[in-house]
């Protein structure tokens, strides 16, 4: 292969001939740079101005983006000077990518600017805001569709399909039992540990019982049992959606004229609202039961004493408290994650940024919830 090369010579009726040979490539940038300088202030030929131009490119071997740019470039020069211009001797494979580039359709895409300071800082805070406005629209946009495919269903029963939303109870509540109790006991336990711990300087180890009891029933039980639900089923709601989603499925059961809200997002989200619940009372007496064990090996609290002291503590509106949320709680998890799975593009980066993104934002507003469930109560004085 030779180098770039470009010849200009005139021809007749005032014309000139243009003829490019070698590689015309990024790589031969500093050598075609001063040859199409050269070529596009050819000026005067002869006694006249130069009237057509032809680029013969037979004898160009290679042809990348750049070089074909650069004959463009030429031929509007020669074309905004009032002469003809003609492209010929072109190799089949090149002409698909000149068209691309003579039709504007390769772009180089600007460089950002990169922002500092005080101008970053409210260009950050601003993009989350909005990005936070859109997450909350869409969310509201499911739930809206949501409540239409259950009045839906409610009106035709025969269309709720029952069997899809037992085997994701199956799996959001069932196999999950053995790792939330597991996880509950240990937090009860080490809940019990700390309290007798710092209590014992005061000689008020009796205590740590109704610290065990309100602080798991009203708070930790529903808290813990909803963040791990968030990051064992909501991620696994996300990325079955999504990977649907990439196989193009839902638009495949659109096609078919099949509500994807219905047949996909209603199943999951009422197992959801059904089985969280349910792993809440466990998980409450799971910690409770640790807490009552430390007290019982570690405080020298007896068993019988602790159950005394416990009932004296608590009544059914702490009890309640801590039900209450889990159906609200297992409801934006299932929204989330549902939203966010049919949000995920064609590539595996989105199924994964999308996924992370469920369990964030769910556990994010779990806890959000929560806080304001505890103002609510707080304000009615439960």
């Amino acid at each position: 292969m030779t180098a770039a090369t470009l010849d200009h010579g005139p021809s007749r009726d005032n014309g000139l001939d243009l003829k490019a040979g070698g590689r015309w490539t990024a790589v031969h940038a500093r050598t075609l740079e001063p040859l199409i300088d050269a070529a596009s202030h050819a000026g005067k030929q002869g006694q006249g101005e130069v009237r057509r131009v032809v680029f013969d490119a037979s004898q160009v071997e290679q042809l990348d983006t750049y070089g074909a740019w650069l004959i463009e470039r030429t031929l509007r020069i020669w074309k905004s000077r009032g002469a003809e211009t003609e492209l010929v001797g072109l190799q089949a494979s090149y002409r698909n990518l000149f068209e691309k580039v003579r039709s504007g359709q390769q772009k180089l895409t600007p460089l950002k600017h990169k922002q500092t300071g005080l101008v970053a800082t409210f260009e950050s805070v601003g993009r989350t805001m909005v990005a936070v406005t859109t997450d909350l629209a869409t969310i509201f946009q499911i739930a809206g569709q949501l409540v239409v495919a259950f009045l839906s269903v409610c009106a035709h029963p025969r269309r709720f399909r029952i069997t899809s939303m037992v085997n994701h109870l199956e799996r959001v509540c069932w196999h999950a039992v053995p790792i939330i109790l597991l996880i509950t006991f240990l937090i009860g336990a080490i809940i019990a540990q700390q309290g007798i711990f710092h209590f014992r300087t005061f000689g008020a180890d009796i205590y740590v019982v109704d610290m065990v009891g309100v602080l798991v029933l009203r708070e930790l039980g529903v808290l813990i049992v909803c963040i791990m639900i968030a990051g064992r089923s909501g991620s696994a709601y996300t990325a079955e959606l999504g990977s649907m989603k990439m196989r193009e499925e839902v638009d495949a059961l659109r096609t078919m004229g099949f509500d994807p809200v219905e047949v996909l997002v209603l199943p999951r989200i009422l197992a959801l609202m059904i089985a969280v619940p349910i792993l809440t009372f466990l998980g409450s007496m799971a910690a409770l039961y640790g807490g009552g064990l430390v007290a019982w090996l570690y405080g020298g609290i007896d068993p019988k004493i602790f159950m005394s002291r416990l009932h004296e503590s608590i009544n059914g509106q702490t009890f309640a408290v801590g039900m209450i949320k889990a159906p609200f709680m297992a409801l934006i998890i299932g929204l989330v994650a549902c939203m966010e799975g049919m949000q995920v593009k064609g590539s595996a980066e989105s199924l994964g940024a999308k996924t992370t993104d469920s369990v964030v934002k769910s556990i994010f507003l779990v806890i959000v919830i929560d806080g304001l469930f505890a103002v609510f109560f707080a304000s009615v004085g439960i």
